[in-house]
């Protein structure tokens, strides 16, 4: 999908709500800045939020299948991993 128009960012601040429905509804904008095009407003991709929930998913059964690890000193790994 293509952009449909570009939109100075004094005009996107002073009318955000209104850009945000025309986003929900699938139009795309590109934030300029003194003619200067610094900004893309899209809409949220709805895959997003499901690989993040397959994600968040995946990690609680890790989490319920092993065994929590003891003895490990977290301080000296996060030392050892900043090398």
């Amino acid at each position: 999908m293509s952009f449909r128009e570009e939109v100075g960012a004094h005009e996107a601040r002073t009318h955000l709500p209104a850009y945000l429905r025309k986003v929900e509804a699938g139009a795309r904008f590109i934030i300029t800045q003194r003619g200067r095009p610094v900004a893309k407003l899209i809409p949220l991709d709805s895959n997003v939020r499901s690989q993040a929930g397959t994600a968040a998913r995946l990690m609680r059964e890790f989490m319920f299948k092993h065994a929590p690890l003891s003895g490990v000193d977290i301080k000296s790994l996060l030392e050892e991993g900043r090398d």
